[in-house]
C-alpha cells in the first residue's frame, strides 16, 4: 500500500470511491474534486493498492472552528495559513473495510496537521461512528448545528492538540 496526495490524475479514482462509499446525497461529485484538488489537493490522503485507489481522505484548511456546509461546496474558502483541518470525508471501499486503511489515513492526517502547525482538526460524522473518532483523540461536541448536509444529523468531532481546549 502507498499513501500519496491527490493530483488531477487521480480525480476520476477518487469521485468513484466517493460514490461506492456515500449515498447520492452525501457524495461530492467529480466536478467538485476536480476544484477540491486544485486548492488543497495537498490535503488528500489517497491509498492505493498497486494502481487500485482503496481509500482516502479529505478536507480543507479554515481558521473557522466549525464545519459548515458551504466549505464542501467552495473549495476557495481553503486557507493553507489556517488553525484548524476539517475532514470532509474518510472513505474505504467495501472490499478494503475492516483493515486499518482509513485509521491508517486518519492517522497521517493528524500527523501532518500536528507537524503543519494547526491547532487540530475537525470532522462531523453519524452517530453510530462517533466510538470510531474517539479511538483517535476526537471528542463528541454533540449534533452539528452548522451541518445538515446530505439532510442528514451529524454529530462534530474535533481533536485538540495540547493548549487549544474549548
Amino acid at each position: 500500500m502507498i499513501i500519496k496526495y491527490a493530483t488531477t490524475e487521480d480525480i476520476a479514482a477518487i469521485a468513484a470511491v466517493e460514490a461506492e462509499c456515500f449515498p447520492p446525497a452525501e457524495a461530492a461529485t467529480a466536478k467538485e474534486f476536480v476544484d477540491r484538488v486544485k486548492y488543497y489537493g495537498n490535503h488528500f490522503w489517497l491509498m492505493y493498492d498497486a494502481e487500485k485507489l482503496i481509500a482516502f481522505v479529505d478536507g480543507f484548511v479554515t481558521d473557522e472552528r466549525d464545519l459548515t456546509d458551504v466549505m464542501y461546496e467552495d473549495a476557495t474558502l481553503h486557507n493553507e495559513n489556517g488553525a484548524w483541518q476539517m475532514i470532509f470525508g474518510v472513505n474505504t471501499i467495501p472490499a478494503y473495510r475492516k483493515q486499518g486503511y482509513a485509521g491508517e489515513l486518519i492517522g497521517r492526517a493528524i500527523e501532518d496537521a500536528r507537524l503543519q502547525g494547526r491547532k487540530g482538526l475537525v470532522l462531523t460524522c453519524k452517530e453510530r461512528l462517533v466510538p470510531y473518532y474517539a479511538k483517535f483523540g476526537f471528542v463528541d461536541e454533540g449534533v452539528s448545528d452548522k451541518s445538515t448536509h446530505g439532510n442528514v444529523v451529524w454529530h462534530q468531532m474535533r481533536l485538540s492538540f495540547a493548549g487549544d481546549g474549548r
